[in-house]
């Protein structure tokens, strides 16, 4: 029987519940075992599709074309577990399918009530995932927090699986904070109420982790286990990391989480081997090479807007042995700079990447980022609308349309190099316009993204709703403008390049979502080794 381990926290939002299941994931594939990750979030959005990055982050695409939490992005760096709609529960989605059912008469006329009805599709939808014949855990996140009204029905449905499938099949994990007051002193206070309101609900901890500036003492852990009846082994710190967030397995391990996990449960499993993590951490954390590459983004003020991208450009410092030091430039900021304003902000970085996003504001600062890197030599990437933006100023710049422009943004332009596809132009419902999820690109020999993928073709995946105007590729490339992808029907062009660049290259898709720190994307190698070249031929 696949076994269930839920992860829940208190006292605050944001301790790292995400990072404290993935990393436990982590370690239990690294013993062999198959793994499974779940994240529910309470909130009534159907997705995070709709959700604006300030209000919750990025929005992270899997490849069926799911728009979930920037925490199943977590799920994917540090595990091969695979990531779709399934691994996603919103109370949007639950209640949405709860009153569909209700509609059709399929409770026969009874009361539709949050016990047994909402619960009982929480339950659903978790043994979806787990009762699958190849999964041996299956890891729950449980968003908000102990206390928050909207996480009680998924607490409620935890806390009866374990009478449903027996003790030793649930396990349950709860994060808290330890605080430090005036003077540094460490108050364990709130986690003893954490866990106290979590028991109310009718849950007993197995594990507690504390999140905490430092490594407790001995007293300390003596004392918290004596209040939350947690054994003193089970009492994890998660201590504050000087280095990279791809260290708390590492910690984990340290304190042996992994092997009381498989005990709790009686789980058999191989040896653990984290050589390779090792291996990728201490260039993450240690290598004496920096690079720096710039961001020139409209929503930089959050740093999980660009959670995904951000870590994928780590990934590639790893890929060649070198640390990434990033800097965030505020697109809006830079829009009417002079030219001496913007020499001196790009003069000490590498290379310039411009993310995707929607709506028009900053996108003219984005424009000059991309104008200042091609003219520069500097190398640039640009993803989804980085890429459209990267048109956009070569039409102005190059071809001398000064109007130039998408018509998300301009739609009287007289120059619309990106625009909707006819059919998209009648469609009104949010989403209905846009390409999600993950499809194909031809690949054009001789270019960039032909030498960085080392194929001719590459899946990644898509959202977006703008296209490069195909009225415009002819005038474009004769111009410099190589069209370096397209779909295989050749009717959407997937990537573009600048010709007689050092690395210029600009793709529709979001290679992001796909990289991982032991397996860097290949996109993400090329464009950090071509800012490297660039530092060393600078100087």
């Amino acid at each position: 029987m696949s076994k269930y381990i839920f992860f829940s926290g208190g006292v605050c939002s944001s301790l790292g519940k995400g990072l404290a299941a993935t990393s436990l994931a982590n370690l239990l594939e690294n013993h062999g075992l198959n793994v499974r990750m779940v994240k529910i979030d309470p909130y009534l959005n159907v997705d995070a599709g709709t959700m604006s990055p300030y209000q919750h982050g990025e929005v992270y695409v899997t490849d069926d074309g799911a728009e979930t939490d920037l925490d199943l992005g977590n799920y994917a760096r540090f595990t091969n577990a695979p990531i779709g709609k399934d691994n996603s529960i919103t109370t949007g989605q639950i209640y949405q399918e709860v009153i569909r059912k209700e509609r059709e008469g399929r409770y026969l006329g009874r009361t539709v009530q949050i016990i047994p009805h909402i619960t009982d599709e929480i339950k659903r939808r978790i043994l979806t995932v787990g009762r699958k014949p190849d999964v041996d855990v299956t890891i729950i996140e449980i968003g908000g927090t102990v206390g928050d009204i909207e996480s009680i029905p998924y607490l409620e449905a935890a806390r009866q699986m374990s009478s449903d499938l027996g003790k030793k099949n649930v396990l349950y994990i709860h994060l808290t904070l330890i605080p430090a007051v005036g003077g540094g002193e460490l108050k364990t206070k709130p986690t003893q109420h954490s866990v106290k309101e979590l028991r109310e609900i009718g849950i007993q901890p197995d594990i507690l982790i504390c999140r905490a500036p430092e490594m407790l003492s001995s007293d300390v852990i003596r004392k918290i286990s004596l209040f939350t009846n947690v054994e003193r082994e089970a009492v994890i710190i998660g201590y504050d990391l000087k280095g990279s967030i791809y260290e708390l397995p590492l910690v984990f391990r340290q304190q042996n989480m992994d092997a009381i996990v498989l005990k709790k449960l009686e789980l058999e499993a191989g040896e653990l081997d984290l050589s390779q993590w090792e291996k990728m951490v201490s260039i993450c954390s240690s290598s004496p090479s920096v690079i720096r590459i710039g961001i020139v983004g409209k929503y930089i003020h959050l740093p999980d807007s660009y959670k995904s991208i951000t870590e994928a450009l780590v990934h590639g410092g790893i890929a060649n042995n070198t640390r990434v030091d990033l800097i965030k430039i505020d697109a809006e900021d830079i829009e009417n700079w002079h030219d001496e304003e913007l020499a001196a902000k790009f003069a000490d970085i590498h290379g310039i990447l411009i993310p995707g996003g929607f709506g028009t504001r900053g996108t003219l600062g984005m424009i000059r980022g991309a104008e200042y890197a091609r003219t520069h030599a500097i190398p640039c990437f640009g993803i989804c609308l980085g890429m459209q933006i990267m048109v956009i100023e070569y039409a102005r710049n190059v071809l001398g349309y000064k109007d130039a422009d998408s018509t998300e943004f301009r739609p009287e332009t007289k120059h619309p190099v990106i625009s909707l596809l006819e059919e998209q132009v009648e469609i009104t419902q949010m989403g209905g316009t846009m390409r999600l999820g993950k499809s194909a690109s031809v690949l054009v020999p001789g270019t960039r993204i032909h030498e960085a993928y080392q194929s001719d073709s590459a899946e990644e995946r898509h959202r977006h709703r703008y296209e490069f105007a195909n009225s415009y590729r002819k005038v474009l490339s004769e111009a410099g403008l190589r069209i370096s992808g397209f779909t295989p029907d050749g009717e959407l062009v997937e990537s573009v390049e600048w010709q007689d660049h050092p690395w210029g290259v600009g793709v529709q898709f979001h290679p992001e979502f796909t990289s991982k720190p032991v397996t860097p994307h290949p996109l993400f190698a090329q464009f950090i080794k071509a800012s490297m070249n660039h530092e060393e031929t600078r100087e």
